[in-house]
């Protein structure tokens, strides 16, 4: 039996399997045991042929998840932990993420609030990402010293022009319009006809895949005005780089005063994360699959566990919440090809295997 208070709830709704993210004063952050419980419901109901889709959702009126729960790799990293405990979460999580997109029935994602990092993965490798007015979607790992992961870089590097590397490089939030976009969803609901669309696709007169993509078109409606469109020309200019320093001075040689500011918002982020986003990003660019870029992310986050500015990071931006990260290295030229290459080497404890034959 499911307890309300459990941090996943499912249920059956109709012809809809829904998954309730329920952590809503951790903004619904995610746990192993959520992970867990995410891929049982998918286990339970991917040969139901009582059930037409999955819909997932977030508890509160925030979001529908804010991420991993990064302090839990803070206690295990800044404790002397060797990483075993992190590592599994990164594998099942990946996995899942993985096995979202690969789901054999429509899985409908409510991105309404708040979306960021983990929240993506468990929602923009749906087969139906909906967003509303109220969206604010980031993938925001370089202001913690990590690579976008959950399957981000796989994301944003197939994002029209340069967009991808912007989003990833700054992790700033995007509205409903730039997520889709940049690929990250498909359509835009308003807020309060969520709860009417998760009826009908409960309703009976919903029995098949298509009949699910034709009651969210229903529901859809055109998004709020975004700004990445606007911004294309020095975004595609400026990120066309090949490196992250070349970048930041072409964002402060343009007159625009948006570059200029982005180039402010870069000095904020890790030199370490920075470097190893770009070139993870350059090489998903060139990678055939959701898979093997899931590879490429656990060797890069597995690396990020040895690097001093992962402890620090969340420190800044979630512990103590001074916003005053102290990066080490603190400059970009400090940080070497070495360190980069640290990256994308097999961790101690093997590799994920998700692409492999």
């Amino acid at each position: 039996m499911i307890h309300d208070d459990a941090p996943v709830l499912t249920e059956r709704a109709g012809g809809t399997g829904r998954i309730t993210l329920n952590r809503p004063r951790a903004l619904n952050a995610l746990t192993p045991p959520m992970v867990r419980a995410i891929d049982h419901a998918l286990t339970a109901w991917e040969r139901d042929d009582t059930l037409t889709a999955v819909v997932l959702t977030g508890a509160g009126e925030r979001g529908l998840c804010a991420g991993g729960d990064i302090r839990l790799i803070h206690q295990e990293a800044s404790g002397g932990g060797s990483g075993e405990a992190t590592a599994a979460f990164w594998r099942a999580e990946y996995r899942l993420n993985a096995r979202i997109a690969r789901y054999p029935k429509p899985y409908v994602a409510l991105m309404d609030g708040i979306v960021m990092g983990g929240g993506i993965g468990v929602s923009a490798h749906g087969s139906l990402r909906i967003v509303t007015e109220r969206s604010a979607v980031a993938m925001p790992e370089t202001g913690i010293g990590l690579v976008p992961d959950v399957g981000g870089t796989w994301l944003l590097s197939r994002a029209p022009g340069e967009l991808g590397t912007h989003l990833a490089l700054t992790g700033r939030t995007v509205g409903a319009a730039d997520a889709i976009l940049c690929g990250l969803a498909d359509h835009c609901v308003p807020s309060a006809q969520l709860p009417a669309l998760m009826a009908a696709l409960a309703g009976p007169d919903v029995p098949d895949a298509a009949a699910v993509r034709e009651t969210v078109l229903r529901y859809a409606t055109a998004p709020p005005r975004g700004r990445l469109d606007a911004d294309r020309a020095w975004i595609d200019a400026c990120y066309a780089a090949d490196t992250v320093e070349e970048i930041a001075e072409r964002l402060l040689a343009d007159r625009r005063q948006p570059a200029k500011d982005t180039a402010h918002t870069l000095a904020t982020r890790s030199p370490t994360a920075l470097k190893a986003t770009l070139a993870a990003l350059r090489r998903a660019r060139e990678t055939a699959t959701l898979e093997e870029v899931l590879d490429q992310e656990y060797r890069s986050s597995c690396a990020a566990f040895t690097f001093p500015d992962l402890v620090e990071g969340i420190r800044a931006q979630v512990i103590d919440k001074d916003r005053t990260p102290r990066w080490s290295p603190k400059e970009l030229t400090e940080v070497t090809d070495a360190d980069v290459g640290r990256f994308f080497t097999r961790p101690p404890g093997g590799d994920l295997g998700l692409g492999s034959p």
